[in-house]
């Protein structure tokens, strides 16, 4: 779950977080070379009020979050609930409770991380990192000594792109945390700042040492820039780290990680802005790393998982990636340090996040936007 060392490193709304629709939000993905007849059956586990995002505890009970703010403590089979924490969250738009994830010592220190956006002075807001400690006694069950260790800079007016992924290093040691642009373009460039970053932290949520841009001027804690929306982090089986994010109107994106590289927004990409402007697309040779997967039109890419395990062996070390506004479940093809399109299955509602279970199952969350529901689902082998 987390991320090696520099020198050991391998070489938007609901559709972001809220319910007003973006332009990107109402294109439909159409993708027939892809789609095919889902191979799973979906079982309904419960009801759910906005879900954001989820994460499995050792004894296969699940922690989600919702987006006006609570953290809720699920059974194995969903049927029981306790809230174990209501946090200060601005839900205003994309914003809410958003990411959550079990620190790599969880079994010995009962850990967990989780992001959310909050109020700042004179009307600005922006997204914290933030962590406690879960007490697991039966019957009082809660997330304790709550701290805020990381806020990104600078806090802006507006409620859009706030991003707040998580994800850890395979060696536990680093913290990568995403800082979306907040549909402010430029900041995705701005040396100054963390927004439109992907960021390398340790757990204690200081700089990492050895992060690639600081002799160039930027942020101590920027591991790469020139980013959207960033709202999937994931690391593979070789540690590659994997990221997607959201075009404007169209170019949606899969990209690999690279230490200090540029990814180009808001000076490329393979969509154009909502008033219709053009964007540059990506080429060779225009400095900025492009895509290795891209959709237009959008599919509104919510959580990423890449899979690694047995119930369904033909995905090993593929990427699932939740569609938003394309209502679906996206497959992307992951072999090595490239990446391709695989299958697109309709699910009839927002799909905000997508988590492996311990049995190989895979579950998926409705984020509740648009009469989708806010369930989680359950989908299994037939």
């Amino acid at each position: 779950m987390s991320r090696a060392a520099l020198a050991v490193l391998p070489l938007a709304l609901l559709a972001c977080g809220g319910n007003a629709a973006q332009p990107s939000d109402t294109v439909q993905a159409s993708s027939a070379e892809s789609s095919t007849a889902a191979p799973f059956a979906k079982t309904v586990m419960t009801q759910l009020d906005s879900p954001w995002a989820m994460t499995f505890l050792p004894d296969r009970r699940m922690l989600v979050t919702e987006k006006k703010g609570q953290m809720l403590l699920l059974s194995a089979d969903a049927k029981q609930r306790r809230t174990v924490a209501t946090l200060p969250v601005d839900s205003a738009g994309q914003g809410g409770l958003m990411d959550v994830v079990l620190s790599p010592d969880f079994s010995t220190s009962k850990r967990v991380y989780f992001s959310y956006s909050a109020r700042g002075d004179g009307g600005t807001k922006g997204v914290v990192l933030a962590r406690g400690l879960l007490d697991l006694q039966p019957g009082g069950e809660r997330l304790r000594g709550i701290e805020v260790i990381f806020r990104a800079r600078p806090f802006v007016e507006g409620d859009g792109h706030y991003s707040g992924r998580i994800a850890f290093s395979p060696d536990g040691r680093y913290l990568f945390f995403t800082n979306g642009e907040r549909q402010k373009f430029t900041p995705a460039q701005d040396k100054s700042m963390t927004l439109g970053k992907v960021l390398r932290l340790t757990p204690d949520g200081k700089p990492a040492h050895g992060n690639p841009l600081v002799a160039q001027g930027f942020q101590p804690e920027v591991w790469s820039y020139g980013h959207r929306n960033l709202l999937g982090l994931a690391f593979d089986k070789s540690g590659n780290l994997w990221e997607q994010e959201m075009g404007p109107k169209g170019g949606d994106e899969v990209n690999l990680i690279l230490p200090g590289r540029n990814y180009g927004w808001p000076n490329a990409s393979n969509g154009s802005h909502y008033d219709g402007r053009d964007i540059p697309d990506h080429r060779p040779g225009d400095g900025y790393e492009a895509p290795k997967v891209w959709w237009n039109p959008v599919i509104s890419p919510g959580g990423l998982m890449i899979y690694s395990g047995s119930m369904f062996p033909q995905w090993k070390g593929d990427a699932f990636i939740g569609g938003l506004s394309s209502e679906s479940l996206v497959r992307v093809h992951l072999d090595g340090t490239n990446a391709s399109k695989g299958d697109q299955w309709p699910m009839g509602a927002r799909i905000r996040e997508v988590e492996q279970g311990p049995d190989g199952a895979i579950w998926v969350l409705e984020d509740g936007g648009k009469g989708s529901g806010g369930r989680l689902l359950r989908l299994s082998a037939r």
